[in-house]
């Protein structure tokens, strides 16, 4: 496949983390994007760092990216240092895990972009230190960076070859830049691009209402997932690409069931 398929373990949200991992290889995926507090709540919980490597490595997963460092990119509070001191604990965690990528979340309010720029170079300077590289998301709900240009803006700003963007369908018709997406996706280069999260959503509310929960699996809804896809091909994208859903209803049935018919249905942008 010329994308690597990927679960991203939002989609299967209740189950434990072991079963994360098997459900994700029993359905077909070759990866998993894991949150850092499913991690942290495993280990709190006796659970040991090692366990989850050898899950990982018994059933064929590796982890392209982890979820998340948050809070920490745009925030003038006090605090910054235990911020920042918790933002390495996660890229820590992520790189003894083998992913390369993590992800730095946005405020959710307006921001100083030259401040986020500022922070962004931060992340990045401590990631080389750790061995891992932070990647810029945006989120479309959120007031301010909810596209691809304030993510890059914020990118560009930080001043370093080594800045990578989060790719997202949903955020990107959710948030103010859906009319220029297929103009910004394609301003990007493939090495800009840390990971892709792949995803629907029915058109049946307005934009500025549709929340996490109201993904669908991929060809489920409106999003012009072929086009998008074309565009990735255009640059030469070939990196991961994850499946990320927060719909309540499949929370409430069997994760592998999830995980497999999740699969059936992305394969086909898996393969390009």
């Amino acid at each position: 496949m010329p994308y690597l398929p990927c679960l991203n373990t939002s989609t299967i949200r209740p189950a434990s983390l072991m079963d994360k991992i098997d459900a994700a290889a029993a359905a077909g995926f070759q990866a998993l994007e894991l949150w850092n507090p499913d991690v942290f709540a495993y280990l709190e919980g006796g659970g040991k760092l090692s366990e989850v490597q050898d899950r990982l490595r018994s059933r064929g997963l590796t982890v392209p990216s982890m979820i998340a460092i948050m809070g920490f990119i745009g925030n003038e509070a006090p605090g910054r240092e235990e911020r920042l001191g918790e933002a390495r604990r996660r890229m820590e965690q992520a790189r003894d895990l083998g992913a390369p990528f993590i992800v730095a979340s946005p405020p959710m309010e307006r921001a100083d972009l030259a401040r986020c720029g500022a922070d962004y170079a931060e992340l990045l300077a401590l990631g080389r230190e750790i061995g891992i590289r932070p990647a810029m998301e945006f989120l479309g709900f959120v007031e301010h960076v909810n596209s691809i240009a304030t993510a890059r803006e914020i990118m560009e700003r930080a001043g370093d070859p080594s800045a990578t963007i989060v790719i997202d369908w949903f955020h990107m018709v959710r948030g103010d830049g859906r009319e220029t997406i297929r103009e910004d996706l394609r301003a990007l280069k493939a090495e800009q691009i840390a990971i892709v999260h792949l995803d629907d959503v029915p058109y049946q509310k307005p934009f500025s209402e549709m929340t996490d929960g109201d993904r669908v699996y991929p060809g489920d809804g409106n999003i012009h997932i072929d086009e998008l896809f074309g565009i990735l091909r255009e640059i030469g994208y070939a990196g991961p690409v994850s499946l990320e859903l927060f719909n309540e209803e499949l929370w409430a049935q069997d994760p592998y069931q999830v995980a497999k018919t999740g699969f059936e249905k992305s394969q086909r942008w898996f393969a390009g």
